[in-house]
C-alpha cells in the first residue's frame, strides 16, 4: 500500500499570494516596498495594509479615495487566490489514487473565504484536518445556492482537527430573510462521513447541514452563536439516513438540532443544548407536502433555558408520517414547553388556514425526562383534530415548576389509541 499523501493548503497560499503581493508591489511602491512584499509573501493572521504603500498622501491636498479602492481590490484578489489554493489542494487530493489523502489547514492562522465547493467523487478517502480558522467576510455578498462551504458527492471523508469554522454572521442576522436561509457548512450526498472535534461559530444562518447523506457520525462539536441570532440552527438533518450526532454542545438562536423530511435511523446522544429552541422533529408538511421521518432516538440530553424542550412540529395541510420516535434520559433546566407536539405549527406573518389533512404522528415515547419547566403547561400534546396522534407513551416523566409554588399542568388534545402515562407528572388525564 502506498503511504498516506499529505497536501498542505499553506503551500499553495505561499505560491499564489506571493504572485498577488508582488504585482501590487510593482504597481504602487518603490524598490524598498517590493523587498518588503517579498519578505512577507505569506500574510500573517492580521495583515497590515499601509495606505501609503498604495499611494496615499497626507499633504492636505490629495484626494485619497482611489487608494481605498486599490486596497479593496487587493483584498478581493488575495481572497480569490486563497480560495483557489483550497480548491487546488482539494482537487489534488481528490484525484490521488493512493489509499488516502490528507489536507491540512494549519494551526494559528485565519483564512478568509467568500465561498467554496469541494466536489467529488474522489479516487481515495480524504481527511481534512482543520487546525486553524476558516472565516467568512463580515459583509453581505452573493453565495451560490446560499451554501458557504459545500462538500458534495464525496465518500469516505473525515473532517476534524480542533480548529474553527466561523461564519462571521452579524451582518447576515441584521438582514435575515427566512425564505433564503444560508447554510455555513453543508454536506450533500456524502457517504461514510465523519465530522468531529471542531468549533462552528456565528453561522450566517444554519451552522451544519446534512442533506441526502448516508452513514454519518458527527461528534465532539461546539456550535455557538448569540441567543438573539435568527435562524442559526446548530445541526440540520434532511433526507439523511443512519446518522449519529454525539457528545456535542450547541448554543444558538434557533433549534439546537432539527430533523426534517426524509430522515430515518437518526441517533442523538449526550447533547448539551441551550440557549436555543430545543431539539425538534420538523417542521413537516409545509405547503401541503408529503413528509416522512422514522426511527429517531434522542437519548442523554441536557437542555438549559431553551424556548422548547423536545418538540415535534407539523403544518396543517401536509401528509405523511412521523413515527417510531423516542426521547429518553433527558434533563430540563428552566425550559419553556419541555414536551411539545404542535400539529398546528404556523411560522408565517399571516394566519394559517385550517386544513383537514395532517402528517400522522405515531409511536412516540417520552421516557425518563426530569427537570424544571419555565411554563405552566409543561406537557403540551396539541395533535391534529382530523389526524389524531397514535400510541404516545409517557414513562417516568417528572417535571416541576422553575418558579416555586407554581402548579404545572399538561394539555393533551386529539390523542388516539393507547396513550399511556406511567409514573409521570404532570400527566394527561
Amino acid at each position: 500500500m502506498r503511504p498516506t499523501t499529505y497536501y498542505f493548503v499553506t503551500f499553495f497560499i505561499i505560491l499564489l499570494c506571493c504572485c498577488c503581493s508582488s504585482c501590487f508591489g510593482r504597481k504602487h511602491s518603490h524598490h524598498k516596498t517590493r523587498r518588503h512584499a517579498k519578505k512577507h509573501a505569506v500574510p500573517p493572521q492580521k495583515q497590515l495594509l499601509n495606505v501609503e504603500h498604495f499611494g496615499a498622501k497626507a499633504d492636505g491636498k490629495s484626494d485619497n479615495s482611489q487608494v481605498y479602492i486599490y486596497i479593496y481590490i487587493y483584498i478581493y484578489i488575495y481572497i480569490y487566490f486563497l480560495e483557489l489554493a483550497f480548491k487546488k489542494a482539494w482537487d489534488k487530493a481528490c484525484s490521488n489514487s493512493s489509499a488516502s489523502a490528507n489536507i491540512l489547514v494549519p494551526q494559528g492562522k485565519t483564512y478568509y473565504v467568500k465561498h467554496i465547493n469541494f466536489t467529488g467523487p474522489c479516487k481515495s478517502a480524504i481527511s481534512l484536518e482543520i487546525q486553524g480558522t476558516i472565516k467568512s467576510f463580515p459583509q453581505m455578498y452573493d453565495i451560490p445556492r446560499r451554501l458557504w462551504i459545500l462538500f458534495e458527492d464525496v465518500r469516505n471523508m473525515n473532517v476534524f482537527g480542533g480548529g474553527t469554522i466561523d461564519g462571521n454572521g452579524q451582518i447576515w442576522w441584521e438582514n435575515s430573510c427566512k425564505i433564503k436561509k444560508t447554510k455555513a457548512l453543508t454536506f450533500k450526498n456524502c457517504t461514510n462521513l465523519t465530522l468531529s472535534n471542531l468549533k462552528l461559530l456565528n453561522a450566517q444562518q444554519m451552522h451544519v447541514n446534512f442533506q441526502d447523506c448516508n452513514s454519518v457520525v458527527a461528534s465532539k462539536l461546539l456550535v455557538v452563536a448569540p441567543e438573539e441570532s435568527p435562524n442559526t440552527d446548530g445541526i440540520h438533518v434532511t433526507r439523511t439516513s443512519n446518522i449519529n450526532i454525539l457528545e456535542s454542545e450547541i448554543r444558538t438562536g434557533d433549534d439546537c438540532i432539527s430533523i426534517v423530511n426524509g430522515s430515518r435511523n437518526v441517533e442523538v446522544r449526550n447533547i448539551v443544548c441551550g440557549p436555543g429552541h430545543g431539539i425538534s422533529i420538523g417542521s413537516l408538511g409545509e405547503d401541503n407536502t408529503e413528509n416522512y421521518v422514522s426511527n429517531i432516538l434522542v437519548k442523554g440530553a441536557i437542555l438549559t433555558g431553551t424556548t422548547n424542550g423536545v418538540r415535534i412540529k407539523t403544518w396543517q395541510g401536509g401528509s405523511g408520517i412521523a413515527r417510531n420516535i423516542v426521547f429518553e434520559d433527558i434533563l430540563m433546566r428552566n425550559v419553556h414547553n419541555p414536551i411539545l407536539i404542535n400539529q398546528y405549527y404556523c411560522d408565517k406573518n399571516k394566519k394559517c388556514d385550517k386544513e383537514k389533512s395532517a402528517v400522522q404522528v405515531e409511536n412516540v415515547i417520552y421516557r425518563n425526562i426530569k427537570g424544571t419547566s419555565a411554563s405552566k403547561v409543561a406537557i403540551n400534546l396539541n395533535c391534529s383534530e382530523s389526524v389524531p396522534c397514535k400510541n404516545l407513551q409517557l414513562q417516568n416523566v417528572m417535571l416541576t415548576a422553575q418558579q416555586k409554588g407554581e402548579k404545572l399542568k399538561a394539555s393533551c388534545s386529539h390523542l388516539a389509541l393507547q396513550t399511556t402515562n406511567l409514573n409521570s407528572f404532570p400527566s394527561c388525564s
